[in-house]
């Protein structure tokens, strides 16, 4: 029984259904909050004639700011366990500048792989341009920037134990992924009426119901902190337990068979 629950664990969950997430939604009223800026791509492509390279950049932009805000939250817990480092302020400097760094570098792969297929679209001159020129995308995107920094120094990922650090970058970063890979269905050739909204749904739902679109793809969204090696140490050890309860359950006097009445 605890060897099928430790594998159910791993399992995707089919989410809730329609009606559930409309009750759900009426019950937090901060949720069109979310909505509403979700639906700042939108207004821009209908209302003020942004490009489309212009709406792939805001979804990038705000993917990377977001990964890049939860690694800049726990650079100071690694350089805390540093000790070593904590005597000397220029080393100190150095090394929160080159672990930041590389921190960056390799976890922010999937935003970096974007690039790859979008970047006629990101460097385009013409968006470029577009943004150099307005003071309302400048403010924009320092809004973004403003707002990722102190949601992920809200959320305290360097005072987590270890075991609940492992559990909320998981979690941060699986939604990243989902979220990268409706960029790269931003980037078909589409029109923009249709993938615009499309993208803006499922960055919302991500944000709203977060635990069903990571328990659709992953499995139990509570249980992102275990390796695929603990789960099978896990089930290993819950069958070895039990088979000196079996053997001692077939040795009771009471489960023998006893003999039919002559």
């Amino acid at each position: 029984m605890t060897t099928s629950a430790s594998s159910a664990g791993r399992l995707p969950r089919r989410p809730p259904s329609l009606a559930a997430h409309w009750r759900d939604l009426r019950r937090r009223p901060g949720a069109w909050v979310v909505i509403a800026r979700n639906l700042v791509p939108v207004v821009g492509v209908f209302a003020l004639g942004w490009s489309r390279s212009l709406v792939i950049f805001s979804f990038w932009f705000d993917g990377l700011v977001g990964l890049v805000a939860i690694l800049t939250a726990i650079v100071p817990r690694a350089i805390r366990e540093t000790p070593e480092v904590r005597t000397n302020v220029a080393k100190l400097v150095v090394s929160a500048v080159l672990v930041w760094a590389i921190l960056v570098a390799f976890l922010c792969l999937p935003y970096w792989i974007v690039l790859i297929p979008l970047n006629g679209y990101l460097l385009d001159p013409e968006m470029w341009r577009q943004i150099r020129s307005s003071p309302g995308l400048w403010a924009t995107f320092g809004a973004v920037v403003v707002s990722q920094m102190v949601a992920a120094f809200r959320r305290g990922y360097g005072t987590l134990p270890e075991r609940e650090m492992k559990q909320a970058l998981r979690w941060d970063a699986y939604l990243l992924i989902l979220k990268a890979m409706g960029m790269f269905v931003l980037g078909i050739h589409l029109p923009v009426m249709l993938v615009v909204p499309a993208l803006v749904l499922l960055g919302t739902y991500l944000e709203l119901w977060p635990a069903n679109a990571l328990g659709a793809v992953w499995g139990d969204p509570q249980r992102l902190f275990e390796d695929t090696g603990d789960v099978s140490n896990a089930a290993a050890t819950a069958a070895a337990s039990e088979r000196p309860k079996r053997r001692k359950d077939k040795r009771t006097p009471g489960n023998r068979r006893r003999p039919a009445p002559g």
